[in-house]
């Protein structure tokens, strides 16, 4: 039975920091961009819910695939088993790249 790959994504939206899990994870068609499918969300058997799991479970409730601008990825890991998809706040000392990457040429056309 082949191993099921797990990758744990890490990247920049609105000045947050957001962490998800995904069984797949790849550079997409359009250039400069990550593709994630299968986002992995927790299926609550027990009483306990964490609400910053149930928050980011609803924003993508019914996303078949997610497509993350390359510059905004900070890290991806493919991890034996999945965690807990989390928010979390950016701290003042985290510098992002500037945005946009390619700048558009001057009216001078240089």
């Amino acid at each position: 039975m082949p191993k099921e790959h797990v990758y744990r994504v890490r990247f920049v939206s609105q000045d947050k920091i957001y962490e998800l899990y995904a069984k797949d994870a790849f550079q997409g068609e359009l250039y400069g961009f990550v593709v994630l499918e299968d986002l992995l969300f927790d299926e609550h058997t027990t009483v306990v819910v964490d609400p910053s799991e149930e928050k980011l479970k609803s924003e993508f409730e019914g996303v078949a695939r997610t497509i993350i601008p390359m510059h905004a990825v900070i890290r991806i890991d493919e991890v034996e088993k999945r965690g807990t998809p989390k928010i979390a706040e950016m701290a003042d000392n985290v510098a992002s790249f500037p945005s946009p990457i390619y700048t558009p040429r001057g009216s001078d056309g240089k």
